[in-house]
């Protein structure tokens, strides 16, 4: 090394390794995540998806500007998921611009008009308003919080970058009348979804084949304005049919994912063999089912209470062969949303209103890993019932949604008061926890019918489907259960018409009923393993605020000042071993 060094031509051969290294390091790119939840790795279907991109996809985000701190974190976070997005892909197969729309417009006509058209791409728009420590002055500032991912001359798939999940810092269910959002630990929960968020958007604007969803027609279901957000949101991401049950047998070849939405009348035999035959030969099923008749609109008509009464629908025994049971109950929580009441008279005669909680609307959540309501804001039910799961050989249960912790049955008969709970001993009776309303069934099915189908009726099943009549699964299924029906359906106003799925009248706020049936249905009917993406969950790692404020000073100088000292007493150091060694 030291004859390298005294060579006439070192600094040469030093210059060319240098060189010859930065070349090298730009040629291959080295990463290692030594996050504990990986929080910087992407799957594998994420990996398949970018490697198979054909032509270019550009990708606008608009979260961009001067931010807040909590949205600027949520910035970077987009920047660096897309950069790494970028070079997975390759080449120049991935375009990411981030841009603020209508920054050069100086008319506010033609930016109204151009957010009007973003919005009806699904962007959405956010007004915060944020309060500077320093002079006590309140800004407002509009944020879009969205992005745009546009391939070829298709439609762009607009991405919302907030997560559907709002976290609550602790609060006490019975004194607390709004409980405050925890702003940091809802934007840790948006990060954790980006990848998912992204990937699926690109998975659906290539994919080669469009799944078929039918809605279930010919045993009462609603066919009005309450399914209005259902069929809006189910049309833009897939083909979306109907199909009536009375007219003949559903083929699982042309349709991938039957919706059975709250039905109002008996099934009869030959009903639940169609359905039966269905799942046999590989078809997926969601069922949205309200056993029991309980409805807002006959509590108003009787004015004080009414008796919640069986539906008669005849689906115990298929739902049972398939390892799940709805229980003829009404559930309660104490964690629930609010129904506006009349309490009195306003000083000119109008109607005074107050929302008080409504036990019946209770809040479900996920209280299990699962690949389709994790990381989910709440879902809204409207008087469900719950689900027990029953022994069946080879079937694979999920729990997707629960109660809360302070939760009661209610038995059929069960009774539906404006006010339910009457005094303290009311409240015990809340005892119950995490009790089911939603689950998953993925196993080899056996029908309902094995053994009871005789050759005759074989024959004639053959001929009506073209397929032999099967006793047993010929492939492993998937099915949804949920014990109510309205999460899927939509409230509808006379001055406005209908309202978004999970949205009460007179409560502004959208609970996460849509992404929950998306996530479903994309569950069932994806072939790819992109919801391994969803079950992310970032810890979120704090600092403490109060002790950060109280030692702020303390901790400058200690980041400044120090290495300036360090840096001195190594100055003088060597000072001093050149002077000694000049001396000696």
């Amino acid at each position: 090394m030291k004859k390298l060094v005294q060579h006439p031509y070192a600094w040469a051969i030093f210059t060319a390794l240098f060189i010859a290294l930065v070349w090298l390091s730009n040629m291959v790119a080295i990463r290692a995540d030594l996050t504990a939840e990986k929080r910087f790795s992407l799957s594998n279907a994420t990996h398949e998806i970018l490697h198979d991109l054909d032509s270019s996809i550009t990708i606008k985000v608009f979260l961009t500007g001067d931010l807040p701190s909590d949205y600027r974190k949520l910035n970077q976070a987009t920047q660096d998921l897309l950069n790494e997005f970028k070079s997975i892909a390759g080449g120049n197969l991935l375009q990411v611009v981030f841009e603020k729309p209508g920054e050069q417009l100086t008319s506010d006509t033609a930016k109204a008009l151009l957010y009007d058209s973003l919005s009806r791409l699904g962007v959405v728009f956010e007004q915060t308003a944020s309060v500077s420590e320093a002079s006590d002055k309140t800004t407002q500032q509009l944020i879009i919080p969205s992005a745009l991912v546009q391939y070829k001359h298709q439609k762009p798939v607009a991405i919302d970058l907030r997560s559907s999940k709002k976290v609550f810092k602790q609060y006490d269910l019975l004194t607390v009348a709004e409980p405050e959002e925890d702003k940091e630990a809802t934007r840790n929960a948006a990060e954790a979804l980006l990848e998912y968020k992204f990937a699926n958007a690109i998975h659906k604007l290539t994919r080669k084949q469009v799944p078929t969803v039918a809605y279930l027609v010919g045993n009462g279901e609603p066919v009005d304005l309450k399914i209005n957000d259902l069929g809006e949101s189910l049309r833009n991401e897939y083909r979306l049919a109907v199909f009536d049950l009375k007219q003949g047998f559903p083929d699982s070849k042309m349709i991938d994912a039957l919706l059975v939405v709250k039905p109002t009348q008996q099934f009869s035999e030959e009903d639940k063999l169609k359905l039966d035959q269905y799942i046999m030969n590989g078809g997926k099923v969601i069922w949205f089912i309200d056993k029991l008749y309980a409805e807002l609109d006959s509590l108003k008509r009787n004015q004080a209470e009414y008796t919640a009464y069986d539906r008669g629908l005849e689906l115990d025994d298929l739902l049972f062969k398939y390892g799940v049971r709805i229980n003829g109950d009404l559930l309660q929580d104490l964690n629930c949303s609010k129904m506006p009441i009349v309490i009195g008279q306003n000083a000119d005669g109008s109607p005074k209103m107050q929302r008080v909680p409504w036990p019946y609307y209770p809040f479900l959540s996920a209280r299990t890993n699962n690949p389709i309501s994790q990381n989910l804001d709440r879902v809204l039910p409207l008087f469900p019932s719950s689900i027990d799961t029953v022994k069946a050989p080879g079937i694979n249960k999920t729990i997707l949604l629960a109660t809360d912790s302070n939760s009661r049955r209610l038995s059929s008969p069960a009774m539906v008061a404006v006010n339910s709970v009457k005094d303290e001993n009311d409240l015990r009776n809340f005892n119950k926890s995490y009790i089911p309303v939603a689950v998953l069934l993925e196993c080899m099915l056996q029908s309902l019918f094995k053994n009871m189908v005789s050759r005759v009726l074989a024959d004639s099943i053959q001929k009506a489907t073209g397929k032999p009549y099967l006793h047993q699964a010929a492939q492993a299924g998937k099915q949804i259960v949920v014990a109510d029906a309205d999460i899927v359906t939509n409230e509808v106003s006379q001055t406005t018409g209908p309202l978004p799925m999970g949205e009460l009248q007179m409560e502004n706020y959208r609970f996460a009923n849509r992404e929950f049936l998306a996530n479903s249905v994309d569950y069932l009917v994806s072939g790819n393993r992109l919801f391994e993406t969803r079950n992310k969950d970032f810890v979120l790692r704090l600092l403490d605020k109060k002790k950060l404020a109280e030692e702020k000073t303390f901790w400058q100088v200690i980041n400044i000042g120090l290495p300036l000292v360090l840096v001195l007493i190594l100055a003088v150091f060597i000072q001093w071993r050149r002077k000694s060694n000049y001396a000696a």
